[in-house]
């Protein structure tokens, strides 16, 4: 039985992350040489993925084409690289009859003018040539951010091959391709150029593929497939890292599988645990016949005064202060943004703060926002990331906050671009966090970083970042004490979702002067808990808390009723030990936090005399 012909009725599991296992190895440099200096370990790792219930591998092929093996020198191996891995592949295959894929990657990134298409055809087809000969059971083209690119690389492939081809685009964000293109429209389109298999892979957790996939009808002559990342991806000691429990990314499988999905694997973060996990879960599930497919949806809404600017962390030493989270929009309407800001400050929000393109994806300017809302009268608290601006853009961009006359600030690292919609953007990081607030502190005393007069001096107050939920809370404290060291004036913590976090929080910093503002972000449903708990770093729901909102299923009203109470709970809790609290608005769902702020007026007047760490 051929690949296409099993799919028709059964769902079949693919292999995860080659270049994970690698890396976790300490292989990092070609990950394609590894077929002719150490074949050993790459049938090592396919044999690991087969024993792992893997119904499908794919060659180590990704980047084994002129273009990408040109970075080391190796454009003219590529002949060598893909007939080793080939029969690499299939010498691991042999003993269970595993499909292989013959795997090309994609190449162009946000750069398009850095390799011209007629460049990576050129390079594809000396590839795919190769693969070819060693009679694959299919192609397999993944990871492909311009639709450009993925299309003509099909339509050439089939004028190569009558063999199964996937072809895999790899979203901006769930559901919209770089190029703007709806992913049910390009997977059509795909279809229609000769691809048997289509679906997306990389740079979206569980969660968004899920999400993405709600809005793709099932193909009348095709069939889909996914193999999202175990998650959002994170930085630790300048390591990429993915958190997912592989339990967690085999439920994800189940859900991908109710959307019309029949080959699902893993991309990076994957391993042989989240394959087995998925071969173990769908293994008596059949694929679906008939689908509704979801529409998309959006949503909005509107009211201040002026009110005296004294600096967050004074106040906070002294009484109850509450900043308030919104992020500004992803597109140029704006009027519900404003309106919503306005009805949130005139709730009693001492500030309005937003994020300086969270999770490295585009929004409207926060600094452009900040100006448009002190028209109205709305104090704001931007974030500054290292992450997009060299130390001149940083400089300027300061230098232009001074001018508009907006002092509260929030310097944050930033999410890598991988993370984000532009993957091949470039990831400045010519300070860090703790570095450019004593930049900016510097700018208070009139001083640029070059050590030239401003003729005046600046009047910043900077915020640092805190990330409470990890095993030793202690080590957290340590960076706040040294980022107290180079100026921050007070914290902002990630989202808690416990009350024993908030009291540990609060022993180990009462030593502390510099005030903190608790996190608190009411959940939305059980997907979005679940979202944030395995798939984004820096933040940890309890057991409790899932299985609260678990309980309330596909009832939206429900969740939106438990996600209120237990952000009430945990605030009962906060603001006894802290007179900061930071409520994030959910999806811009400000009507949760205008509940949230009643409540917190609500508790102090009924308590007075909170505890603080101030």
């Amino acid at each position: 039985m051929g690949l296409l012909e099993d799919l028709k009725t059964n769902v079949l599991t693919a292999d995860g992350a080659i270049g994970t296992l690698l890396y976790s190895y300490g292989l990092d440099y070609c990950h394609e040489e590894m077929n002719i200096v150490r074949p050993e370990i790459i049938e090592k790792i396919h044999g690991e993925y087969i024993a792992a219930g893997a119904d499908i591998i794919q060659t180590n092929t990704y980047g084994a084409n002129a273009i990408k093996l040109a970075r080391y020198g190796y454009e003219k191996r590529v002949q060598e690289f893909n007939e080793a891995a080939i029969q690499i592949a299939k010498r691991a295959a042999a003993p269970g009859g595993q499909y292989v894929l013959a795997t090309i990657g994609g190449i162009r990134g946000v750069r398009k003018n850095d390799v011209t298409l007629a460049e990576i055809l050129n390079a594809f087809e000396e590839q795919a040539e190769v693969l070819l000969a060693g009679q694959p059971d299919g192609f397999l083209l993944e990871t492909y951010y311009d639709f450009e690119e993925l299309t003509h690389c099909v339509h050439l492939l089939r004028t190569l091959t009558d063999l199964p081809i996937i072809a895999q685009v790899t979203m901006q964000e769930p559901g919209i391709l770089q190029n703007g293109l709806s992913l049910n429209a390009a997977l059509t389109e795909l279809v229609s150029l000769g691809a048997d298999i289509v679906g997306s892979n990389c740079r979206l957790g569980p969660f968004h593929t899920i999400q993405a996939f709600e809005g793709v009808a099932l193909p009348e002559n095709a069939f889909l497939s996914a193999s999202p990342n175990a998650s959002l991806l994170d930085v630790e000691d300048g390591r990429v890292v993915y958190e997912s429990e592989a339990d967690y990314f085999a439920r994800a499988a189940v859900e991908l599988v109710g959307q019309g999905v029949r080959l699902i694997g893993g991309c990076c973060g994957t391993t042989p645990k989240h394959i087995a996990a998925v071969k173990s879960r769908l293994a008596h599930i059949k694929p679906i016949t008939e689908k509704q497919v979801k529409q998309g949806r959006t949503e909005f809404v509107r009211v201040p005064e002026p009110r005296q600017q004294e600096p967050l962390h004074v106040k906070a030493k002294r009484e109850r202060s509450v900043i308030v989270e919104l992020d500004t929009p992803r597109h140029l309407e704006i009027d519900g943004f404003v309106e919503g800001a306005k009805k949130l400050y005139n709730a009693g929000a001492d500030v309005i703060m937003m994020a300086d393109n969270s999770l490295a994806s585009p929004r409207i300017s926060n600094i452009a926002m900040a100006a448009i809302l002190k028209q109205h009268g709305i104090r704001t608290l931007p974030h500054l990331t290292c992450r997009d601006r060299n130390l001149i853009g940083l400089q300027s961009h300061l230098m232009g906050l001074d001018a508009l006359e907006l002092h509260d600030l929030l310097v944050v690292t930033g999410d890598p671009t991988k993370v984000g919609d532009f993957p091949g953007a470039t990831s400045v990081y010519d300070v860090s966090s703790m570095e450019l607030i004593s930049l900016v502190k510097q700018l208070n005393e009139g001083v640029s970083f070059t050590g030239k007069t401003l003729r005046k001096q600046a009047n910043f107050s900077v915020a640092g970042a805190f990330n409470p939920n990890v095993r030793v809370v202690e080590r957290a404290v340590a960076r706040l004490e040294k980022k107290i060291e180079h100026g921050a004036d007070y914290f902002i913590s990630q989202p808690v979702y416990t009350k024993e976090k908030i009291k540990e929080i609060y022993e180990a910093t009462k030593h502390l002067e510099t005030p903190i503002y608790i996190g608190i972000m009411p959940l939305t449903s059980f997907r979005s808990a679940e979202f944030l708990h395995h798939e984004v770093p820096g933040i940890k729901l309890s057991e409790e808390v899932l299985a609260r909102m678990e309980a309330c299923g596909e009832d939206k009203e429900a969740a939106t009723k438990e996600g209120i109470a237990i952000a009430k709970e945990l605030l009962e809790t906060a603001c006894q030990y802290f007179n900061g609290i930071y409520l994030i608005t959910p999806f811009l769902r400000y009507d949760m936090t205008l509940e949230l702020i009643d409540y917190i007026k609500a508790f102090d007047v009924k308590y007075k005399g909170a505890h603080t760490n101030a």
